[in-house]
């Protein structure tokens, strides 16, 4: 009796289960007549291709550069070496880009961080910790710009100190001059009154100590009466020049104190005056370069101080606005404008990463065929540009295909990529192929513009000769084991990606983020879970 009560309720489970069925198959799947086709979100890869017709040539040596500038670290190769595709040539110093790279991570790691809690929602708690987080960058804030007041103001009573020192030390170097002049003007006066060589030399000093101390005086006194600092400094130049012309012609009257016809005529005590006027203006001389040493110094020691503190204000406003936005999406929780933000955020600072991965990957120049090195054309530790040919390279393959690239499509092509070669005289035949150089010439044929791409044989080929048609595909981008759809099943609608998504029984259209498009399937980035269904198309 048990067992024949299972089987009913298994019979009439099955009924139900199937009646469910023609049920959301009539009303959901089959709409007046219209059957949808569905396709499943499945991990695949995707390929974006490139055709084109070009011609058959007789292979011809290129030159392979970086595609950034840098500083050559290592070239492996030598001029003759035999390379096989993809064989390390060169390589450029990347320290920086690691550096770049590693911050670059930590600011996604920061932005997915922010992402995750924003999502999470926030608590009274962390509100109030955020509040106060506000408050406390506040007040580093006031801190910081208290402290650029100080220091601008130290600054400033450091340099006019300086400036002060200055002119007390200028006082003092005329005074020095003033002394030697009279010194000079007395032992001229009461012992080279005479005309002859001696005489004549030590007059014309005597007077050239006088043109000194008058100008050094003019100077000094303009720096006193408006002690601008540019006056000051001017008054220093020329109170310098001054000592210097003053102590040579103290050195040549001194000289012409031992001159024979004077040697027993100048006392010694006048000679020894003359030593001291020497030292005095010696020391003045020093004193005036340590001026103007002690106000480069103020200016150059004040300028990095403020530009610390300036540093410092500037940290603890980017900290302030921060915090700010942080208590502010805290208090509006999970908004689609704050999730849009930071979305926007984590895309940035995911391009950032990727585009310091593909610097340091391009930072390794690799043969793109198998061929012959025939001139090495820079050393290491030289920096290259973008258009510096580093290596010349000829490939081994005999022949090469050229073709044009339409302006829309180049932008997709890059040098490495696979090609598939098909010539028309070998029907049953792909060949395979690499692209190795692109023209950055354009070519105008018909009014539209194309580049010039040329690509090398993998493998040899018998019976092919120049001139033969060469239809050709080009790789240029390949993703694997990524989330695929159907491209058929994006729509572009008000500028999101949309699809249409059966679940539950029933139609529902979902914004999508789509990554690469291939020729078959597009890449699903975020929007779509792995074996949800999609609208491929209807069947009437």
């Amino acid at each position: 009796m048990i067992k024949m009560l299972s089987k009913k309720i298994i019979i009439i489970t099955v009924i139900i289960v199937i009646i469910l069925g023609f049920v959301v198959y009539w009303f959901f799947i089959k709409e007046d007549g219209v059957e949808f086709v569905l396709e499943k979100a499945a991990i695949g890869t995707v390929i974006k291709e490139i055709s084109e017709t070009g011609t058959v040539k007789i292979s011809e040596g290129t030159e392979l550069g970086f595609k950034n500038s840098g500083r050559i670290e290592k070239i492996y190769v030598k001029v003759g070496d035999i390379v096989e595709a993809e064989q390390e040539l060169a390589k450029l110093n990347t320290s920086q880009l690691y550096i770049e790279l590693t911050e670059a991570q930590a600011v996604l790691e920061v932005a997915q961080a922010d992402y995750n809690k924003l999502l999470a929602g926030s608590s009274s708690e962390e509100i109030k910790i955020a509040e106060t987080e506000v408050l406390n960058t506040q007040v580093t804030l006031e801190n910081a710009q208290q402290n650029l007041e100080d220091v601008e103001a130290d600054a400033e009573e450091d340099l006019k100190q300086a400036y002060e020192d200055a002119l007390d030390t200028l006082d003092d170097s005329y005074l020095k001059i003033y002394n030697a002049y009279n010194i000079a003007k007395n032992i001229q006066r009461d012992y080279f009154t005479a005309s002859d060589q001696e005489g004549r030399s030590v007059t014309e000093n005597k007077d050239k100590i006088k043109s000194a101390m008058d100008e050094a005086k003019s100077y000094i006194n303009d720096a006193k009466a408006d002690s601008q600092d540019e006056k000051i400094d001017l008054a220093l130049q020329k109170t310098e020049e001054a000592l210097e012309d003053t102590q040579e012609a103290l050195e040549v009257i001194r000289n012409m104190t031992e001159e024979v016809s004077y040697r027993n005529t100048v006392p010694s005590a006048d000679k020894t005056s003359l030593d001291n006027q020497k030292t005095y203006i010696n020391t003045a001389h020093t004193n005036v370069v340590s001026a103007q040493q002690a106000i480069s110094t103020a200016k150059v020691t004040n300028e990095a101080n403020i530009n610390t503190a300036e540093a410092q204000v500037s940290t603890a406003e980017a900290k302030l606005q921060k915090a700010q936005d942080q208590l502010a999406l805290k208090k509006a929780g999970p908004t689609k404008e704050n999730i849009d933000l930071y979305q926007a955020k984590i895309k940035q600072a995911q391009a950032k990463v990727s585009l310091l991965w593909s610097q340091i990957q391009d930072a390794v120049l690799r043969s793109h065929t198998n061929g012959q090195v025939t001139g090495v054309n820079k050393r290491e530790g030289e920096m290259t540009q973008p258009t510096d040919s580093v290596i010349s390279f000829l490939p081994t393959a005999p022949f090469q295909v050229e073709v044009d690239i339409y302006e829309e499509d180049i932008v997709d092509v890059k040098v490495s990529n696979l090609v598939k070669i098909a010539i028309p005289a070998f029907p049953d035949e792909v060949l395979g192929g690499r692209v190795i150089s692109i023209d950055p010439a354009e070519k105008l044929i018909g009014g539209v513009v194309y580049y010039e791409v040329t690509i090398s044989f993998e493998e040899e080929k018998e019976g092919i000769k120049p001139g033969m048609t060469a239809d050709i595909i080009i790789e240029s981008e390949r993703k694997e084991n990524v989330l695929v759809i159907p491209k058929g099943t994006v729509e572009k609608i008000d500028g999101k990606k949309m699809v249409q998504v059966f679940k539950n029984g029933k139609i529902e259209e979902r914004e999508i983020e789509i990554g690469l498009e291939g020729d078959d399937f597009i890449e699903v980035i975020s929007g779509l879970e792995e074996g949800e269904e999609v609208v491929v198309g209807r069947n009437l």
